[in-house]
């Protein structure tokens, strides 16, 4: 049984009606799962307090987003990257982003006290946010918290990233560790931000050859993703033997996002979620943590995560969406939304450079497999 942590409280995460990272994401999945009968009661988490954040965050950085998101003026916001478009400042944001760090806390506890084996927490995933500075819609790293708090238990934990974007505070957080090995597939830095997450990127100290970057060429596929699951992410499971897997979902690799350039599809999310929970129920009980994360295509995005939930469940993938849903998200959004759950096929044209890429790719996974080999005794 997957468990489901969510709290209406994560709405006050919002920054702005015209900003991508919307609340509406996750009320838009909720509510197509309510109408399709198959929601389960989720639990509802509390607040972290500001002080328990001190474990991964400065102390002055939490008192300016404290501050600042009670109205407070602070003088400098800006060495803290805030009160930018990225991360603009607005009332409640500290409250809603505490919550959010609540729900993924605690997924890890319901591993650690063995309450549950796979949980969805409808939130989190603030993979960008560092020690001291917000970054990429998030100021508050709710992943590294968790991750804490299992490696503070004495839990080997594995981070998996499949955002289109890099996981770079979560690496960042635990780049010396040798309890947390961290495996991140996105388009390469080179054309997306944050502009970090290569392949020479291995960890240091104890913690080398445990962080592993998949930086992808623009307009990847499905393939390419195959291709990592089976030759960086199975392999790498299988070496570390982990006590339970962490999971950021974002879903912004999808062909639709309009902030990158990736072109999944949904059948291609459903096996890879398929393959993921696979690997884990082998290398760790079945001890899996998934948060929500990016995603910011309004038709494609609640499909997704509908997918991962529905799959999670062991529940049948229904072939439409439900009228009722459709033609009131249709007029919320003034958007066309595809009659089925599942993309159409054929989902796009045939990119130009096909082949190209995926021997790019394939040539990237090859030398990120050749780099830390040769720890992996």
């Amino acid at each position: 049984m997957c468990r489901i942590i969510y709290n209406p409280k994560y709405s006050l995460y919002n920054l702005g009606e015209s900003h991508p990272f919307s609340p509406q994401r996750t009320e838009m999945l909720i509510e197509l799962l309510k109408e399709w009968n198959i929601l389960t009661e989720p639990i509802e988490p509390n607040a972290v307090l500001a002080s328990d954040l001190e474990v991964i965050h400065d102390r002055n950085y939490i008192n300016t987003v404290e501050k600042v998101s009670s109205g407070i003026n602070v003088e400098d916001i800006n060495k803290f990257g805030l009160g930018n478009a990225d991360n603009p400042i607005f009332e409640g944001m500290a409250e809603g982003a505490r919550y959010q760090v609540g729900g993924t806390v605690l997924g890890a506890k319901l591993l650690m006290e063995n309450k549950a084996n796979r949980i969805l927490q409808l939130g989190g995933g603030f993979h960008h946010a560092h020690n001291n500075f917000a970054a990429g819609f998030c100021i508050y790293n709710d992943l590294s918290l968790a991750i804490n708090e299992m490696v503070n238990f004495g839990w080997h934990v594995v981070y998996l990233d499949i955002d289109v974007h890099h996981g770079d505070g979560v690496q960042e957080m635990f780049y010396s560790h040798d309890y947390v090995m961290t495996i991140s597939i996105h388009e390469s830095g080179e054309f997306l931000f944050p502009g970090k997450g290569w392949v020479h990127e291995l960890g240091q100290g104890s913690g080398r050859a445990l962080k592993m970057n998949v930086p992808l060429e623009p307009f990847s596929e499905g393939s390419s993703y195959l291709e990592f699951l089976d030759k960086v992410l199975k392999p790498a499971l299988s070496w570390f033997k982990p006590n339970a897997l962490v999971v950021q979902a974002g879903a912004d690799a999808h062909f639709a996002d309009p902030l990158a350039d990736n072109l999944l599809t949904t059948h291609d999310y459903e096996n890879i979620f398929r393959q993921i929970i696979e690997f884990a129920d082998k290398s760790c009980n079945g001890k899996v943590l998934f948060t929500l994360g990016g995603g910011y295509s309004s038709t494609a995005t609640p499909r997704i995560w509908a997918l991962l939930y529905l799959i999670l469940n062991n529940l049948d993938i229904p072939e439409y969406l439900p009228k009722n849903w459709k033609n009131h998200w249709e007029q919320m959004l003034g958007k066309t939304i595809p009659n089925t759950l599942h993309d159409k096929l054929p989902a796009y044209e045939i990119i130009p450079r096909r082949e190209e890429i995926l021997k790019i790719n394939k040539d990237v996974i090859r030398r990120l497999m050749d780099s830390v080999s040769q720890y992996w005794i």
